[in-house]
């Protein structure tokens, strides 16, 4: 089973969760294109990095969920979270130029769940949603919404579990 990216729930709002993440070792890459193209484009660079394309010939099991974030509306970053407990001093420099490795900070994150498929309107839909719901709640949130994606291209639209995340600032729930 593909482990998930670990968090806890710090509160449960009627349209999001609101979250806690460790700190996470994250594998990237840019590239051009629309949503859709984007995500296609960055996954190979990324598997072929966990399958042992990098300098120690490392193999890392994939995790969950694969995410994505809009750079401008042609520019999207890719990403794949590396295995819990994964130092960051320990993960392999990559040996593709275009693949690089990030170290994310402890932080409180929004969470919106949606199922379905993987369209950029989708995606915006949700993520509208939840940074509106956040702001509703009281919450102030930072930065624009990201995209998580947690199960294979050819699993039903239907049975696909998909996120809209975005961090918040650090504050007193209602």
């Amino acid at each position: 089973m593909t482990e998930k990216q670990r968090f806890d729930v710090l509160r449960q709002y009627a349209d999001f969760e609101l979250r806690h993440y460790p700190r996470t070792v994250l594998v990237q890459v840019e590239v051009a294109g629309d949503f859709a193209t984007a995500g296609n484009r960055g996954f190979g660079p990324l598997f072929q990095y966990i399958s042992g394309n990098n300098q120690t010939s490392t193999r890392i099991a994939m995790t969950a969920p694969v995410i994505q974030e809009a750079v401008t509306p042609r520019s999207h970053t890719v990403s794949f979270v590396l295995p819990d407990g994964m130092p960051a001093a320990e993960v392999p420099v990559p040996r593709n130029a275009q693949v690089s490795t990030k170290e994310v900070p402890e932080r409180t994150v929004a969470a919106r769940r949606f199922s379905g498929s993987w369209s950029e309107e989708r995606f915006a839909q949700n993520g509208a949603l939840l940074v509106d719901a956040v702001r509703r709640e009281g919450l102030l949130p930072e930065g624009t919404p990201y995209f998580a994606r947690f199960d294979p291209p050819w699993k039903p639209g239907f049975l696909k579990h998909n996120e809209a995340l975005i961090a918040v600032a650090a504050a007193n729930p209602r």
